[in-house]
């Protein structure tokens, strides 16, 4: 136990040895005859006070005391007599009075009336009764000062009291004088008390010498070797530290990074696309009709400046016509319907990035190894789990001799370096075939999530395009995988700018590239 206590004292600062030496002559000592006589300033003596109780050294104990006194105005009323005891005396005259008459009561200013006929209704001295007011039996037997009005008495004489000199009459007179604006004020004076714990008494008994220490060195000290012949003060290496938040990127940002860093450490390429898009490349490159649900105004924000986008070449235009009317060169049947070249001119808020893709198949040397990141924008309701805009990321592989087996190894590779078992299943997409959504494991909850879609790029959307080899493609929604990393429920949190939440993502949080 001497070795605890030994160990203890050893790391007690001076300041704190000082406050002990003084509890020890008197245990009483209040914090300002502590720093008269230790010549410390009360704001080190505070700080050494709480640094020994969260040691359990000592207790603090803190008082405060609410002082009342009079303003100008209380002053006023506690020598001329508050506002209803003046009509109060009329009444006891006139027995009743004009409630128009009041103001000419002397010393009754006009903007009294209205305040002193409500005190003279709630202390049951007059009643109002068509615009007169009569003095009641009450008020009329009632000749003795009230409660507020002792107490405005009681502070004129001694200028400041405390509540805690306060009976119970001078308390129910406190509570009336504060529901009235600007008759009384109150100061409210805190103090400290500190006792000893059985532990500060144990180190005091095992006795401490007081010695200045040094808890830094200084390049003279150093130079001159007085460093030497100092002692330093022993530090406690389990001692709590304050918390500090460093500065770091946002976690969505961190997650697009890190992404972004897996696809070029696969070896694709980035590429980058635009917000605003044609609806040819967002729709009908995709072989997605013209009359498509996803097109109609509940899907799509449709921009009316510009109004219309340019469309590529007249011989890919061309064809990707001719595919969605009668499926073109693709022994496919098409959509049976007249393709409108209007359509396709209308400007549109991108709902994927799968547009950058297809704009790389079509103006890119082959073979293509790319991916794309970025924002997208859909007619969504406000929820937990939908918004209007979000990120989405895919990748594309376009070569000879690729199959289906190549995506599904390609993906695999892909979710591991996110850190994931995954496991496919069948799905569909319309612009992909085969078509694949991607699953993976979460072992907190036991369960599989659909995250992703993959698929191979059907001959209707390869071939108008110019490409005459196989094409893989693939791609999630970020906010999607940053709920599942960061577990949350609402996907309004990752753009709320919740400080609390940002400060408690851990820095280290991110991507398993292992």
């Amino acid at each position: 136990m001497s070795e605890d206590i030994n160990k203890i004292i050893n790391e007690l600062h001076i300041y704190e040895k000082k406050l002990l030496k003084e509890l020890e002559k008197n245990e009483d000592a209040k914090p300002e005859e502590i720093a008269e006589s230790t010549g410390l300033n009360i704001k080190s003596v505070m700080s050494a006070a709480g640094s020994l109780a969260s040691k359990d050294i000592i207790e603090v104990e803190k008082d405060v005391e609410e002082k009342f006194s009079l303003t100008e105005n209380g002053k006023k009323y506690a020598k001329i007599g508050l506002p209803e005891r003046r009509i109060l005396n009329e009444l006891k005259e006139k027995k009743e009075l004009a409630m128009k008459d009041l103001a000419k009561i002397d010393n009754i200013d006009k903007k009294e009336v209205n305040i002193s006929i409500g005190w003279l209704v709630r202390k049951n001295w007059a009643k109002i009764d068509k615009g007169v007011l009569h003095i009641t039996d009450f008020g009329e037997e009632y000749d003795k000062l009230g409660d507020d009005e002792s107490l405005l008495e009681t502070l004129i004489k001694n200028g400041k009291l405390s509540q805690k000199k306060f009976n119970e009459d001078m308390l129910k007179g406190l509570s009336a004088l504060k529901d009235r604006k600007n008759l009384i004020s109150n100061e409210k004076i805190t103090s400290h008390s500190f006792k000893l714990t059985d532990l500060g008494h144990e180190i005091l008994d095992t006795g401490f010498t007081i010695v200045e220490e040094a808890t830094q060195l200084t390049h003279e000290q150093l130079k001159d070797g007085s460093y030497a012949k100092l002692r330093y003060r022993p530090y406690d290496i389990n001692a709590e530290y304050p918390l500090f938040f460093p500065g770091k990127e946002h976690p969505l940002r961190r997650i697009i990074q890190e992404i972004r860093e897996i696809f070029l450490n696969l070896g694709f390429t980035e590429a980058k696309g635009e917000y605003l898009e044609s609806a040819f490349w967002n729709f009908d490159s995709l072989f997605q009709p013209q009359d498509h649900a996803a097109r109609e105004m509940q899907d799509t924000f449709y921009v009316k400046n510009p109004l219309t986008c340019d469309l590529p070449d007249a011989s890919l235009v061309e064809r990707v016509a001719k595919t969605h009317e009668d499926g073109g060169n693709t022994n496919s049947e098409g959509w049976h319907y007249d393709w409108d070249e209007d359509i396709a001119r209308q400007s549109v808020l991108r709902t994927h990035t799968t547009g950058i893709s297809t704009q790389a198949l079509a103006n890119w040397d082959l073979p293509i190894k790319m991916f794309s990141v970025g924002r997208v924008f859909r007619r969504e309701t406000f929820d937990y789990k939908h918004l209007p805009e979000f990120h989405q990321v895919e990748g594309l592989v376009a070569a000879p001799g690729i199959n289906y087996q190549n995506l599904l190894g390609t993906l695999k590779e892909f979710y591991k370096k996110l850190g994931f078992e995954v496991r496919f299943r069948p799905a569909y997409f319309p612009y992909t075939y085969l078509s694949t959504e991607c699953e993976i494991y979460l072992e907190e909850k036991e369960s599989w999530i659909e995250l992703g879609g993959c698929g191979m790029f059907r001959p209707e959307v390869l071939e108008p395009l110019g490409v005459k080899v196989p094409a893989l493609a693939f791609g999630l929604g970020i906010e999607r995988l940053a709920m599942i990393r960061y577990d949350l429920s609402d996907i309004r949190m990752l753009y709320k700018s919740d400080i609390s939440w940002l400060r408690e993502v851990p820095l280290e949080e991110g991507i398993n590239f292992e």
